[in-house]
C-alpha cells in the first residue's frame, strides 16, 4: 500500500500484510497453530511466519494466497471460509487495503495430540 498524502508517503510491506494474514488465520478455531513436526514449525514458525501466504498488491487492492493446516475431524470447507472472512476483515481493518480475494488452500490435516502423549 502506498498513499501520497499531505504529510508524505505511507508504505506497508508485503511481509507485514502476510504476518497480519497468518495471525488472523491462526485465530480461527480448527486451524492448527503448532505441531511437533519440523516442517510445520518452519511453516508457521518464526523463521518463515509468512511462508504460507503470498501477497500481490497494486495501488489499493490486495490478493492473498494462503495455505493452512487444519485439525482432523473439523469441517474443512467451513474453516476455509472462516479463514477467508477473518483474514479479509483483519487485513482491511489494519492496513486500509481493499482485499479483493483471499484464496485458501488446505495443505494438511493433523490429528490433535493430547498433552499426556507429548510428555
Amino acid at each position: 500500500m502506498s498513499e501520497n498524502k499531505m504529510h508524505g508517503q505511507i508504505q506497508i510491506a508485503d511481509e507485514v500484510v502476510g504476518v497480519i494474514a497468518v495471525t488472523a488465520a491462526l485465530e480461527v478455531e480448527g486451524v492448527v497453530a503448532g505441531s511437533h513436526g519440523k516442517g510445520f514449525t518452519e511453516f508457521f514458525g518464526k523463521k518463515g511466519h509468512t511462508k504460507c501466504v503470498k501477497v500481490v498488491k497494486d495501488e489499493n487492492d490486495a490478493v492473498l494466497d494462503m495455505e493452512i493446516i487444519v485439525k482432523f475431524g473439523t469441517k474443512v470447507q467451513k474453516i476455509a471460509t472462516e479463514v477467508q472472512e477473518k483474514v479479509k476483515s483483519t487485513v482491511e481493518t489494519m492496513t486500509g487495503l481493499n482485499v479483493a480475494v483471499v484464496n485458501v488452500s488446505v495443505s494438511g490435516v493433523v490429528k490433535e495430540v493430547k498433552a499426556e502423549e507429548e510428555e
